[in-house]
Formats: C-alpha cells, structure tokens, sequence
C-alpha cells in the first residue's frame, strides 16, 4: 500500500522533484505515469509545471476515446485539510478557457510565454475541440468535504481522484523480488580482482560451475528477474555451450572462450578464501547458467566460469544499466530492452491482481507463465495496434510494437490488463471461426485475424451497450460468468462478419491478391465500411441482433 499523507507522499516522486518544479507538478507527473500509465517523457511533457499557466497543471488528449482533460493536481500538507467547493470552481473557470476553438485561441495568444500556450499549441486544441470532449480531473492527496461533494453532483464533467482512490486504485510498477538463499563460493587458490568505482564495487573471480548451479533461483527462474530475457531454449549459442560443457577435456579452458556470468547483489563480501553474495540476481550469463544446470552430470571440479559479482541494489537504474550493457551473447531485441521497463511490470502486476491462474502476461523472452493462458507483450502490442490503433495492416511489423510505437501503443490510460484480456478473448474466438473462411489462403494468413479484429471494433462503436467495452473492459471480462457471456456475443459478431467477408472476397475473383491488399490502408477500411453496412442491413431487417440484445439476452446489464 502507498502512503500519501505530506511528506511521505514526496518518497513516491523523489525523482521528479526540482527547486523549479513545484511539488504539486510532481504529484501529477507521478500521477499520470501510474495511473494513466505514459511513460515518463510523455507525462513530464503533459504538465505545465511552472507558475504563470492560466490555473492549468497539466493536458492530456486521448484520441481514442476522443476526450481532452484538463488537470488540477493538489497537495495538502496537513492530513485533515479537505477540498471545498472553492477548489473546485475555480477549477471549472479554469476549464472554461477549452470549451470552444475561440476561446482555446484567445488563451493560446494572451498566454505569452506561459507553457500552456505551448502546449495547447503541441496538443492542437484548437482543431480538436470540436470532435472532442472536454472534462476536468482534480487530483489531490485528501478528500473532498460535503461542499465539494455537492458541488460536483451538478459539475459532471468534472472527477474527483483523492486520497483513498489514489490507494484502492494503485498498480505497482515495481516487481516482487524473490528471496535467495545466501550463496557462498570457494575461491582459494585462486586470485579474486577487485574494482572500486565510486561507491560500488565488483570482484572477478572464476568460480566453480558445480557452486554456480547450486545458487538459488535456477529451476523457477526468480533467479534471472531482472535480467531482460529467460532461458531462450535450444539457440545456436545455447546448443554450442552445452556441447563444451559435455566436452571434458575442454573444461579448463572454458573461461579462456566464454564470455562469463554477471552477478548484481546486495551484499557482498570476500576473502583470500571464499566468497558470500545476498540479495543477488544473475543479470547476464541466463543462458549459460540454465545451461550448466541442465548438465550438472557433466560438470567437473576443472570447469570454472569467470564471474563478475557487482554490489549494487538489484532495482537501482545503474543495475539496469548495467544489465542492458551486458547483455552481448545472445544480442537483446527491442522487446529485450523494454522487459525491465516500468509500463510493462505494471502490466505484469495488473494480470496478477486480476487474472491470477487464468490468464498471465510474458514481459521477456524465455518467461515462464507458470499458470494459466500465457500473453505475451508483443502479442498483446499487435493486439491493440489493430483495436486500440485501428491499423491492421500494419501488424507484420511486430519490430515496431518495441521501437517507434511504443509509447503510442503501450504508453496510455486505457492499456490495462483488462482490455488486453477482452482482445485475447476475441482473438480466441477469432482462431474458432478462421476455418469458416472460404477462401483458405485468406484465412491462413496471420494479418487476416487482426483484420478480423479490426472488423469487431468497428462494429462495437455502432452499439451503446458494446460501446462501454471500450471505456470499461473489467465490465466485460473480469469476472469468469461476464467473460464467458461476452466470448458468446463476441463469436456471434465474428461469424456474422466471416459470412459477409466471404461474401465481399468472392465478389473480387480468383485474381484476388489478399497479401497486398490486407496491407492497404485504404482497401482494409472500404472492406470494413462494407461489412459494417451489410451488417446494419440485417439488423434493420430483423436478420440477426444488436450487441445490446445479445447481451441482454444472455442475462448482460
């Protein structure tokens, strides 16, 4: 549980603090990275966190719920202070400068150097506000009194967020860390090189595999937490250690060709004899380790690895730098490089508060999912690309999830391990109904299925009740009755929506090149426009029935 009274609330944004930001700024930037899930460029880059800013803290626009919301973030010192109507009102003035495109324009010119001009200016509100809804968040580490609660009653466009929200509704983005065993290594005989930089400090030392492997952490992984990838099983570099290993008469020479093992630790201590390691993590080396522990028959007392033993705080940014660094064998991806990233541990944890033992989200590869269905985060990334970003045609890119998009996928409010669920279960349908494509290379084909999924998310923005699957997914499939309810009504649309596909892809003949066409934007969006209408047709007729009665019609609310 987080502490939000004043001043232990300051511990949770430590790092955003700055004699030029006020403390309130920082508040916000914190709030908007944890509860509205940015990362950290992206929330600094939605505060206004100098004086002068027309009452504003902070803007946030969601293009995919079409909403422009304007921030009021506050911290009260004495733990009894409340929130009044006076707050709040002068927060609703303060809005009123964004209701139309005239006024955003007058604030923008009269602002001067003020950073919400530059801002509104960033944002386009000017254009936005008129296919956009405006509402207001005050966010504050108290509550509201009775006036306040009154007040807002009339005010909708308004929410409160105070001190018992921000609790109740906190995901960390810091990982369980698993408690080890201390590990305690021979190293007589043989010389330990120690280094000393700054206020950390390494020994090198070549320590005996048939120790390494006793090390706690192995088997279940816990061992490799912050490492950025699990064992990646039978690769090439993976096949060849294990080949040196089983070679006997190699192993003398083995720390003459390999490139050693990394061990961050909390505490660490040696002498001429032994070495002790605490709180430790092995950050490079997963491969070769997990290697050497499925051999251990093969290990002798001639096979030492050379291993670096660095005392650190395993969850410091320096570990993590130092983990990025190390990792050379099996050269990291751009998923590798986000598995420590603070987005996708609050996922992580998200799926273990919600969906424990049924559905588990995979951050790294190698990761074991030790129940449940397993997601991954690149597939959860290709997922919400084609929902979340209407843009199919684009999902054979998986490279991009990582790299360019990621913040613009992963990196907003509305990506929580609810709505990745309601993907995962209509792609599970979606794989139920591919067969029933009668054209079978249409239907094999991998971009064919995010089309599909496109084609649902197209078809839930015509109905009222499928529209609160978008803005309140944990409705839909949190609880195991409302999930399966939904998968039904789900499998309905898509079989629907097959039929007319079959429909549209026979009309284009044998001709028909489905792999170019599914990667046009243009030719994906006119299919879906078409489907749509065929599909308006047949619920006019009576043919077959609206998300909202099938819905209501399983027992929905």
């Amino acid at each position: 549980m987080i502490e939000v009274s004043y001043p232990k609330i300051l511990d949770l944004f430590r790092e955003h603090l700055d004699p030029k930001r006020s403390e309130s700024a920082s508040f916000l930037i914190w709030y908007l990275q944890n509860y509205y899930r940015l990362d950290r460029t992206e929330a600094v880059d939605a505060v206004c966190d100098q004086r002068g800013d027309k009452g504003v803290d902070g803007i946030f626009v969601n293009d995919n719920d079409q909403t422009i919301t304007i921030f009021q973030s506050r911290i009260q010192q004495d733990p009894k202070a409340t929130i009044g109507d006076k707050g709040l009102r002068e927060f609703v003035g303060t809005m009123s400068q964004f209701e139309t495109a005239d006024k955003i324009q007058n604030l923008i010119d009269t602002a001067g150097h003020a950073q919400v001009a530059a801002l509104a200016k960033r944002l386009d509100l000017v254009s936005k506000i008129k296919s956009h809804e405006l509402r207001g968040e005050f966010v504050a580490n108290s509550e509201m009194d009775a006036n306040g609660t009154a007040y807002l009653k009339g005010e909708t466009r308004v929410v409160f967020v105070g001190r018992q929200a921000l609790v109740d509704t906190f995901i960390s983005d810091e990982r369980d860390k698993p408690v080890h065993a201390p590990a305690v290594f021979d190293i007589s005989g043989f010389t330990a090189t120690r280094y000393t930089a700054d206020k950390e400090e390494a020994i090198i030392a070549p320590i005996l595999a048939k120790e390494l492997v006793t090390m706690s952490g192995i088997a279940d992984q816990s061992l490799f937490t912050y490492n950025v990838r699990g064992p990646l099983g039978r690769t090439k570099v993976n096949r060849d250690i294990a080949k040196t290993i089983r070679d006997k008469a190699l192993h003398k020479l083995f720390p003459l060709f390999h490139n050693g093992i990394t061990v961050i630790a909390g505490n660490l201590e040696a002498d001429k004899e032994r070495l002790k390691v605490e709180d430790y993590f092995v950050v490079n080396g997963c491969q070769s380790l997990t290697a050497l522990h499925a051999n251990s028959d093969h290990l002798t007392d001639n096979l030492r690895v050379l291993t670096k033993f660095i005392k650190i705080d395993p969850a410091s940014d320096l570990a993590a730098q130092i983990t990025d660094y190390s990792n050379n064998q099996n050269p990291p991806k751009p998923r590798d490089s986000k598995s420590n990233n603070a987005i996708q541990i609050r996922l992580q944890n998200d799926f273990r508060q919600y969906y424990a033992g049924v559905y588990g989200f995979e951050i790294k590869q190698g990761e074991e999912v030790k129940a449940g269905t397993p997601i991954s985060n690149e597939t959860a990334g290709l997922y919400l690309r084609a929902f979340d970003l209407r843009e199919p045609w684009v999902t054979h890119r998986k490279f991009e999830v990582f790299e360019d998009k990621y913040s613009e996928i992963f990196g907003r409010p509305e990506v929580t391990a609810d709505r990745i669920v309601l993907c995962q279960v209509i792609m599970e349908e979606i794989e139920k109904a591919v067969p029933n494509i009668e054209n079978k290379l249409f239907g094999k084909y991998a971009l064919t299925r995010y089309f599909l999924l496109y084609i649902v998310r197209e078809i839930m923005e015509t109905d009222a009740v499928s529209k609160q699957v978008m803005t309140q997914p944990e409705k839909f499939v949190r609880n195991n009755t409302d999930r399966e309810r939904f998968r039904k009504v789900v499998s309905q649309i898509i079989g629907d929506a097959v039929r007319d596909v079959n429909g549209e892809i026979k009309l284009l003949g044998d001709s028909f090149y489905y792999r170019d066409k599914l990667r046009e934007a243009d030719w994906v969006k006119k299919l879906a426009i078409e489907i749509g209408k065929t599909r308006e047709k047949l619920i006019a007729r009576g043919t077959i029935k609206t998300f909202s009665e099938e819905w209501k019609g399983l027992g929905g609310k």
